[in-house]
Formats: C-alpha cells, sequence, structure tokens
C-alpha cells in the first residue's frame, strides 16, 4: 500500500505576503516567519502532508509537494 510522504515545500516568496495563516493552522508547527516576514518550512522533517498550509494560502503560496513511498517494499524491524 502505498503513503504519501513528504518531498518539499515550495513558498513563493514574491506571492507570500507574510500573513500567518499558514503557521498557525500548522497542526506540527513546521512552517514559520522569517526575518522578512515570508513563510519557509523551518521544520519540514516534523510535516505530516495534510496540505492545510496549502489550502489556507489567500496568495496561493504554498505548495506541498508529496511523493508515493510503496510501504509493503521497506523492510520490516
Amino acid at each position: 500500500m502505498a503513503k504519501k510522504k513528504l518531498k518539499q515545500h515550495v513558498i513563493n516568496r514574491n506571492w507570500c505576503k507574510g500573513c500567518g495563516i499558514c503557521v498557525s493552522v500548522c497542526p506540527k508547527k513546521v512552517l514559520e516567519l522569517d526575518e522578512l516576514d515570508k513563510a519557509l518550512a523551518a521544520r519540514p522533517e516534523a510535516c505530516i502532508t495534510c496540505k492545510l498550509c496549502e489550502k489556507i494560502c489567500p496568495d496561493l503560496a504554498i505548495i506541498v509537494e508529496t511523493e508515493e513511498v510503496d510501504e509493503e517494499a521497506k523492510p520490516h524491524e
């Protein structure tokens, strides 16, 4: 069975107006605003790929890219 895994966060810094909505909705606190008040993925390893940030961004500045990982291909511990 395939599972979605984070590939990367693509944040268009030209479109981001620094409203912070994405930061406030992220359940794992992956996103932060930098010194220029632009969104950045400060902790991408914590991302659960819920895509709430992508869905709620009023400027369409965030894309959460995922890839499928075959769970059955992983060796069991």
